[in-house]
């Protein structure tokens, strides 16, 4: 695959203020992992926008819908909501679902860690754009029904594309000065493996239902289809070169503070 960047922008050395912006921003994107496996919801807010949405292992939920000056409530009573029924991997979902969904998911018993493998950012200072991107690998684990538990472990790139404004920040706070915050996150899965848990005992997949899905995530998809989800087969993945490319596309018209999604809602 060739270099799919096709301009430059400041993503090593440069001023102390380019410096200080791409660790303000690498310190956020760290906040995924951080945060959402600790389940410090109202931290994880703080790392987004009001109205970010996110496109992850995201799943299909039948619930309520709340605005962002509900928020804060919400994550001190989740008890007080409705039932969030996690049903599928099914795309972006605004950000406030995608948190009363993961509480909901761990709530049923999904174990679900991030581990972060290493960030840095691409930023244009005179836009006030960045994105984050960081290697991660995603390990869920499940149980097979013989009794015993396995990992999978799925590589994969976090692209966080972030904007430096002032104003109300996502989880309701005001504040004057300019800050960073997250208006899209979208991944690229790269490849992923099954880990026994015991040094043992790990389930086979029958080749017809690894073939459902991309490389990228096969053995995620065919364990996760085990507890009833409906898997979606179009996630972007690193072998995609056209997927890759559109990716890299938006990251550039993103950065070159052109408005709205920048075609991610298109890939």
């Amino acid at each position: 695959m060739t270099d799919l960047h096709t301009r430059h922008f400041s993503h090593i050395g440069g001023n102390s203020t380019e410096l200080l912006d791409r660790l303000a921003v690498s310190e956020l994107c760290k906040g995924w992992p951080v945060y959402r496996d600790a389940s410090e919801w109202a931290n994880y807010r703080s790392l987004f926008t009001k109205d970010a949405y996110v496109w992850t292992s995201a799943l299909n939920h039948q619930g309520p819908s709340h605005d962002a000056s509900t928020l804060r409530s919400i994550l001190l009573a989740p008890e007080a909501n409705a039932i969030w029924h996690v049903t599928a991997w099914s795309g972006a979902q605004p950000i406030g679902d995608f948190i009363r969904m993961s509480i909901a998911g761990k709530s049923s018993g999904a174990s679900i860690m991030h581990r972060e493998c290493g960030t840095l950012v691409e930023l244009k200072p005179d836009t006030g754009r960045a994105v984050g991107k960081m290697k991660a690998t995603i390990t869920q684990r499940f149980k097979h029904h013989d009794g015993y538990e396995y990992d999978v472990d799925c590589d994969c790139r976090f692209l966080f594309f972030y904007e430096k404004t002032k104003g109300e920040r996502g989880d309701g706070i005001e504040r004057d000065e300019k800050y960073w915050q997250a208006a899209y996150v979208k991944l690229i899965y790269e490849k992923d493996k099954i880990v026994p848990v015991d040094g043992a005992r790990a389930p086979v997949f029958a080749d017809e239902v690894l073939a459902r899905y991309p490389a990228g995530y096969r053995y995620l998809g065919a364990a996760q289809s085990t507890l009833g989800y409906e898997i979606d087969a179009k996630l972007i993945t690193g072998e995609d070169e056209r997927a890759c490319s559109k990716m890299y596309q938006s990251m550039e018209r993103w950065l070159e503070w052109e408005d709205g999604p920048v075609g991610l809602f298109e890939t």
